[in-house]
């Protein structure tokens, strides 16, 4: 069994900042990819950021030259550093893993959420 656990959510003014974090702790062999997705109310979850065991990354549209996503391998930990923030960026904010619990077996899991909220 895996576990994610995020934090950093919270409310913050237009321009501003804030660090998302997401830790993944249990069964793990290795962890093979790890992003993050956020959803507003009525719309469908999108994806935002993924960064992958060989170090690369990748962004959605939206935010790219605005957020950036960072990886401690050590601590199974992924971050995602938000800057200049927009009302539009408001929504919960997931964290996915992909991890193989097993050498033959691929497991995505996710996390509970944390609420971002961009506002005057």
């Amino acid at each position: 069994q895996v576990q994610l656990v995020e934090s950093g959510g919270g409310l913050v003014q237009p321009g501003g900042s804030l660090r998302l974090s997401c830790a993944a702790s249990g069964s793990i062999f290795r962890v093979n990819s790890m992003g993050w997705y956020r959803q507003a109310p009525g719309k469908q979850r999108e994806w935002v950021a993924t960064t992958f065991s060989g170090g690369s990354t990748n962004y959605a549209d939206s935010v790219k030259g605005r957020f950036t996503i960072s990886r401690d391998n050590a601590k199974n930990t992924v971050y995602l550093q938000m800057n200049s923030l927009k009302p539009e960026d408001t929504a919960v904010y997931y964290c996915n893993a992909v991890v193989a619990v097993l050498i033959t077996k691929q497991t995505d899991y996710w996390g509970q959420g944390t609420q971002v909220t961009v506002s005057s």
